[in-house]
């Protein structure tokens, strides 16, 4: 693996990011921010424990920085529309953020999150399981998507 920071702390480096460079940006505000702040909020958080959920129940690992621990490879739930739930909740948890306090400067840092959990960690687990689970990951990795 390429990345030894735990995906967790990428988003939580890029949430202070996000909220510590507003000074930087023009302020947006509108009264339905809150609501969708909160909203995105809600649904990043839902959508990392049923990824969470999902690995406990089929009794494989579910840490980002030891992929070859996988015993199981999970493709159902909500597993059959993105490949990386967890870290599609970790984005939806940045656009909340984004909307709620620094909507350009969230923007620029969103897409170095993705780029970033892309590159260093959504490839190199793609490699190990494949490697893992073969043919049936490719199988996989052709009908879902890896984001959304």
């Amino acid at each position: 693996m390429n990345n030894k920071i735990p995906p967790p702390i990428i988003t939580l480096i890029c949430g202070l990011c996000i909220y510590f460079s507003r000074p930087l940006f023009p302020k947006y505000n509108h009264i339905s921010t809150n609501i969708i702040a909160s909203s995105f909020l809600l649904l990043g958080i839902i959508t990392l424990i049923t990824a969470v959920l999902s690995f406990k129940r089929q009794g494989t690992t579910i840490s980002p920085l030891q992929p070859e621990k996988a015993s199981y490879l999970v493709v159902s739930g909500i597993f059959k529309y993105s490949r990386n739930p967890m870290y599609l909740g970790m984005l939806l948890i940045l656009i909340s953020i984004t909307i709620k306090f620094n909507f350009v400067g969230g923007i620029l840092i969103i897409c170095a999150f993705i780029a970033f959990i892309t590159k260093f960690q959504i490839i190199p687990e793609e490699a190990v399981l494949e490697r893992l689970f073969g043919k049936e990951f490719i199988q996989y990795k052709e009908k879902t998507k890896r984001w959304v």
